[in-house]
This record gives structure tokens, C-alpha cells and sequence, in this order.
């Protein structure tokens, strides 16, 4: 075994941090293929929309979690009950659509509602779920306006059920050891950081390019993970946005923002750069500049191979399931009783600063972002 002891400080700590994080994850039993426990003693979840996200993504990872098991769905598609009832062994009482969704409050079977809808039905499901007696993940963004999120926050508190925003980045390895090399100094002192997501979009006539749905473009969709990942680096609220838009079809994008760049300060003095846009790929980094060097990732945000680097150094961590930690730590809070790191408060500050861009674009100036 080699000793550390002869390593430079930089090498040090990072060697210390991806070591530190790798523990405590598989301990936390995130990772992919770790045996269930007794099934019995999961939190049964109801996933509220089948489209690519729970079909592709979720619904394999509750078949994954320690903590949750898949025990009812709402979907608006009847095709899709037989498929998923068989696929996933559920009752046929524990199916539901989205005008009886309502009974889902005497369904024992289910604890928490996982919405997984377009951005402005959030909102009503929510609220909806919170009055049903059900705990709350959404999926993010969090809705179309701080306003809704308020509101949504509002049902969950006077029902005294727990409500999560489901950013999964929060809870995989490779962004923990990022936060732990930050705030541990293995780069120095955090200077800047450069933050982006964005892919070509596809069908013109899909839910994410109408407002109404939405409630915005690239920003809401996939912007929105360069926006949270500066917060979570940081530890801090932006106080002041700067944003311009760039649009270079006019009738693809004609209700929502094709690429997007934004400048955000933090009361510490830190500044943050980022994008995101609709029309092309590749675009998927956070880089902290330190004063003794930088760490990034890229890709950052994909739902496997993520990259690490610290120093210029590769930190090898296991890939894991991103949705499957998410599941499991939303499942230990309930039955901790302490709010989630990811609690709808985060959501509401996530579209604050949203609000804060999109004012930033229309008034072409730096606006103050709004405290929650």
C-alpha cells in the first residue's frame, strides 16, 4: 500500500477527496446492482407521467433503491397500463389517470408521488399530491414562476408531507468530490466558475419548444444544471444576473430561448459564466478556477460517464444511478423526519435567478436576483 505522505498537498487532497466521497456513497448503497433490502419495508412510489424520463431512467432505478419501490402510476395514456402493470407487477388499483388522480389518497400503497410532467403541470400535481396525504419529488424545474413555487411549497408545509426537487447531480459521487475539493482548497482559494449544458434539439413540435408548457427554453430544461451546479459549488446565492439571448431560428424558437449566456456575482466576489442553448451538442462542463489550480468536470450532467478531474489529474470513481440515490436519500428523510437537501426552498431559489436572466435579457441590463 502506498503512503501519502510524499504526495504535494494538491495531490493529497484530492486523493483524500475522491477517496472520502467513494466511501461514503457505497455505503449509502447509491451505486448500480446493490442488493434490495426487505421489500416490505420500502416507501412505495407513484410515478405521475410515463414518458421517456420514467419509462428509460426512473422506473429502472426504483428497481434499484434500498429505500422505494414502484407501486402505483398515473399516466393519460391507457396503452401504457396493461404494459407497465405487467412489466412491474403493479395492481390494478394502484393505476391511476390524471382526472382520478385525487384517489390516489386512500391508495396505503403509495407514500410519495414522483412527478415526472411537463414543467407547467407541477404545479397542480403538487399541490394535488400534498392534499392527497402523499410526500412530493418533482422533477426540475420546480415550475414556470417563483410564484408557483411558492404556492407549492405552501401545500406541502399545511399538509406536513415532505417536498424534493429532483436534482440528482446532488447526490453523485462525482459532483460530491467536486464540492469537497472546492471547499477543501485542493485548487486554492475559488476564484470563477465556468458552467454549460446544451444539446440540438429535435422535434419542432414537441411539449419543451411551446411556453405554455415549458415555461422557457434551453435555460428551464437543461440550463438550469450550470445554474444549480455554481450555486452548489459555491454555497451562496447569486445576488446579480447579466444575460443575453441568441436566436438563430425564428420559427423553431418562436415561444421559447434557443441558446442563452449568463453572468452571475456572488456576494463573495465570485463570478460565474454561463450557457446553455438548443442548437448543437457538447456543451455539458463546470470548470472552478482556484488560485492554486482548477477541477472540472465534463461531461458533467449526463446520466452515466461522468469525468472528473482535480489538477489535471483524473479521479476514478464508480458511475452510479443517479435517480436511485436520489430516490433512497428523499425516502431516509421521510423517515428521519428532516427536510431534503434538495427541499422545495431550492427549487424556488433555482427560479429566482431563471427570473432574474430572462429579466436580465428583456431589460438588457444586470438585475438583482430576488431572495426566497
Amino acid at each position: 500500500m502506498h503512503s501519502n505522505k510524499n504526495l504535494p498537498r494538491r495531490d493529497f487532497l484530492s486523493a483524500g477527496v475522491s477517496a472520502a466521497c467513494v466511501a461514503s456513497v457505497a455505503q449509502a448503497g447509491y451505486f448500480s446492482g446493490v442488493p434490495s433490502r426487505d421489500a416490505s419495508k420500502k416507501l412505495g412510489v407513484a410515478l405521475v407521467g410515463l414518458g421517456s424520463l420514467s419509462t428509460n431512467q426512473i422506473a429502472p432505478a426504483l428497481q434499484k433503491t434500498a429505500n422505494c419501490r414502484l407501486s402505483a402510476i398515473v399516466t393519460g395514456t391507457p396503452d401504457k397500463e396493461k404494459k407497465w402493470a405487467d412489466k412491474y407487477g403493479i395492481n390494478s388499483g394502484s393505476i391511476y389517470n390524471y382526472e382520478n388522480f385525487d384517489k390516489i389518497a386512500s391508495d396505503e400503497n403509495v407514500d410519495i408521488v414522483y412527478i415526472v410532467l411537463p414543467n407547467s403541470m407541477h404545479h397542480e400535481f403538487t399541490i394535488r399530491a400534498a392534499k392527497a396525504g402523499k410526500h412530493v419529488l418533482c422533477e426540475k424545474p420546480m415550475a414556470n414562476s417563483s410564484k408557483e413555487c411558492r404556492e407549492m411549497i405552501a401545500a406541502c408545509e399545511a399538509a406536513n408531507k415532505q417536498l424534493a426537487i429532483g436534482y440528482r447531480c446532488q447526490f453523485t459521487s462525482h459532483h460530491l468530490s467536486l464540492q469537497t475539493a472546492v471547499k477543501g482548497k485542493a485548487i486554492g482559494d475559488l476564484k470563477m466558475i465556468e458552467a454549460g449544458f446544451g444539446f440540438r434539439i429535435g422535434d419542432p413540435n414537441q411539449w419543451r419548444l411551446k411556453k405554455a408548457l415549458a415555461g422557457g427554453g434551453a435555460l428551464m430544461d437543461v440550463g438550469i444544471y450550470a445554474l444549480q451546479a455554481c450555486r452548489f459549488l459555491t454555497g451562496n446565492e447569486p445576488i446579480s444576473i447579466m444575460a443575453q439571448e441568441t436566436k438563430t431560428d425564428a420559427a423553431k424558437f418562436a415561444e421559447v430561448d434557443e441558446s442563452i449566456t449568463w453572468m452571475m456575482k456572488f456576494p463573495s466576489g465570485i463570478d460565474a459564466y454561463c450557457s446553455t442553448s438548443y442548437n448543437f451538442n457538447g456543451l455539458n462542463k463546470v470548470i472552478a478556477y482556484g488560485s492554486n489550480g482548477l477541477a472540472k468536470m465534463d461531461p458533467a450532467y449526463s446520466y452515466s460517464d461522468l469525468q472528473l478531474e482535480i489538477n489535471g489529474k483524473k479521479v476514478d470513481l464508480p458511475q452510479q444511478d443517479h435517480f436511485a440515490a436520489e430516490l433512497d436519500d428523499f425516502a431516509t428523510c421521510i423517515r428521519e423526519n428532516r427536510p431534503s437537501k434538495v427541499s422545495g426552498k431550492e427549487g424556488l431559489r433555482d427560479l429566482l435567478a431563471i427570473e432574474a436572466i430572462y429579466q436580465s435579457i428583456d431589460k438588457r441590463t444586470s438585475i438583482d436576483v430576488q431572495k426566497a
